[in-house]
């Protein structure tokens, strides 16, 4: 078992808000690498952690070990210019000599078409680069042929058609800039790709569609500023002068995502990364692409792992398990392995920078959220930020992200109306088939719930967002249309639904689901209902139209954010067929509120079609 991190005293003055500095950052490093130790095959070439296996296998998910490690040990072994407990330096250059030799009995996996081998081959890449005077060069020739064998297995072969392009780009920079052949085109042609993913404001789709999440931050813009870095004079000044505007634009919107409690906003795969969610803040100031004054800039970074480590991440192992704060398997993806949550490693990039650099010597600086509310619209994405003061939440209005698969788009981390900073939505098998918590659905009589198929923005404002789906019933071939307007007030949303439907089923909609380690309290009325955690976190949903009953269902082991669970939410009475009109208040607030108080906060009007919602502080809002 690791010992806890010995962290140095916080540092009032230069971090008032955090107290965490560079060697807070150097400590927690160091943790996760030693805690890996006793998981290292004899040859170090690599680390079989304790957990489910991936789809990819057991030799895979080893591979997957030492890769990312070793990506984070290059960012503290380069940013300490070497400096570091040599031990750590022999045992990463030990793996490389190991896992390139056959004969081994601990080689890594080829490179083959569309394999996991080519995600971990970019992280080896990338961290033999930042690396290269105390690894590379040092490692004999025949060792270095070897790597440089291994690697070439990259060369030509098919990649997903997503991000993966970029693994190969990166790979074949590397490959050639210490002499070795590589493929042009496969580099040419993996930044053309990117190309055709910009939607503008700094956003990329993941693929195509409409596939938006955090790796449009750790990865599609930080492979390309990444290759940049590698290929030095050979990339071309334009395309990287693009890159770093791309990301300062991002940047303005990117920073919003964080509470004031330095939780990520908890939408999107792969959340068992963690805090590789804080790599492209990183990214900006190490390409100096950022509009962030160096203050914010290592406030919202240190916000972010103090939050993590603050509730026991890592463990008490010293390792990150797959999952967000407690292990959690539904957080994950099938190609989750033990070592996957260590690409958190990115979220490290900033050792990169020199002790002296100012996001380590400057002041911390608030984020806006600690200031004022915010409402920060980004249209590429179709997404409304609603950040409050009062209580440190962001929330995420979802109205342009699906991640669907043909015809269909059920993923819960993407088709939810809303996300947060201190919510997730229901992910387990037996919640996630019930489509309750943040979903509009048409529930037939047997109990069964419409399916979502593919996202329609709408339009995006600092005021409202809007979309529309259709919705499927089982065994019914109609589309039935779903048009939804969201209107944030203060801590509050308003959803105002133009509902499509067939007679007979009742129209239902949850709210945020919260969790933890006991059951949420429950309170229900005539179209109102409210769920309320021990420590005063609470979800609502009030009907202002259209609306009758008032639920609260319960789940266990459903949620990222805890054991139990609880998920309020409206039904209509039966549908007449047609056309109808719902509006929804929507509370997610982490101060003291009652329920009376939210069902007196607001009316709504229904005038041909037209919906007027007037608020007791006098706002009036339009739908």
């Amino acid at each position: 078992m690791s010992a806890p991190p010995k962290l140095p005293p916080p540092d009032p003055y230069r971090s008032p808000l955090t107290g965490w500095t560079r060697a807070h950052w150097e400590a927690v490093a160091d943790r996760l690498l030693d805690a890996l130790v006793p998981y290292a095959t004899p040859g170090w070439a690599r680390y079989c952690l304790p957990g489910r296996a991936s789809c990819s296998g057991h030799a895979s998910d080893g591979l997957e070990g030492y890769a990312r490690s070793f990506l984070l040990a290059s960012f503290r072994i380069a940013g300490a210019d070497g400096q570091v407990d040599q031990r750590l330096t022999e045992r990463y250059a030990r793996g490389l000599t190991t896992g390139t030799d056959r004969r081994s009995g601990e080689a890594w996996p080829p490179i083959g078409d569309r394999a996991q081998p080519m995600v971990e081959a970019a992280s080896i890449a990338v961290a033999l680069h930042e690396t290269r005077r105390w690894i590379w060069d040092r490692l004999d020739s025949p060792v270095q042929q070897r790597v440089v064998d291994w690697l070439s297995g990259i060369i030509g072969k098919r990649t997903h058609d997503n991000n993966w392009r970029l693994f190969q780009v990166v790979c074949e920079e590397f490959l050639a800039s210490v002499g070795a052949g590589y493929r042009q085109s496969d580099i040419d042609g993996g930044l053309a790709r990117i190309e055709d993913w910009y939607v503008g404001d700094g956003w990329y789709t993941d693929g195509d569609g409409r596939n938006f999440d955090y790796y449009n931050g750790w990865a599609l813009h930080l492979y390309p500023l990444l290759w940049a870095r590698i290929a030095g004079d050979r990339a071309e000044a334009a395309r990287v002068a693009a890159y770093r505007a791309r990301l300062r634009r991002f940047l303005l919107g990117y920073q919003h995502f964080f509470g004031a409690d330095g939780a990520p906003v908890h939408q999107g795969r792969s959340l068992t990364y963690r805090f590789a969610t804080v790599a492209p803040v990183w990214l900006g100031a190490l390409a100096d692409a950022t509009p962030l004054p160096p203050g914010r800039t290592r406030r919202l970074a240190s916000g972010v792992l103090r939050h993590f480590t603050e509730r026991e991440v890592p463990d008490e192992r010293g390792l990150l398990s797959l999952g967000w704060y407690e292990p959690f398997l539904p957080v994950t993806q099938d190609y989750s392995g033990p070592a996957s949550p260590y690409w958190a490693a990115k979220g490290f990039l900033g050792l990169l920078l020199p002790p002296d650099h100012p996001v380590w010597t400057a002041r911390e600086l608030p984020l806006p959220i600690e200031e004022s509310d915010q409402c920060v619209a980004l249209p590429a994405p179709g997404w409304l930020l609603h950040g409050t003061r009062g209580d440190g939440i962001v929330r995420l209005l979802n109205h342009g992200s699906d991640h669907a698969t043909p015809g269909l788009a059920d993923d819960p981390h993407y088709v939810r109306f809303g996300y947060s900073s201190r919510t997730a939505p229901q992910t387990a098998s037996h919640a996630r088939a019930a489509r309750l918590d943040g979903h509009l659905a048409l529930v037939a009589a047997d109990g069964t719930a419409s399916r979502r198929t593919v996202i329609h923005p709408l339009g995006v404002s600092r005021s409202r967002a809007a979309s529309w789906y259709a919705a499927r019933l089982p065994g019914d071939g109609t589309e039935y249309r779903v048009e939804t307007t969201a209107l944030p007030h203060q801590g509050l949303e308003v959803r105002v639904h133009r509902v499509e439907a067939p007679a007979g089923v009742t129209v239902r909609e949850g709210g945020h689901a919260i969790a933890g380690t006991r059951p949420p309290t429950a309170e229900t009325g005539d179209g109102w209902a409210l769920v309320r955690r021990a420590d005063g976190l609470v979800s609502a949903v009030v009907g202002l139209y259209g609306w009758c009953g008032g639920h609260v269902a319960h789940h266990t082991d459903a949620n990222a954010f805890g054991p139990c669970s609880a998920v309020p939410y409206l039904t209509s009475a039966p549908h007449p067929g047609g056309r109808s009109i719902h509006v929804t208040l929507v509370a997610l607030s982490g101060n003291p509120v009652r329920a009376a108080e939210l069902c007196g906060v607001a009316a709504a009007e229904v005038v041909d079609g037209a919906v007027a919602i007037r608020f007791t502080d006098g706002t009036e809002l339009y739908a």
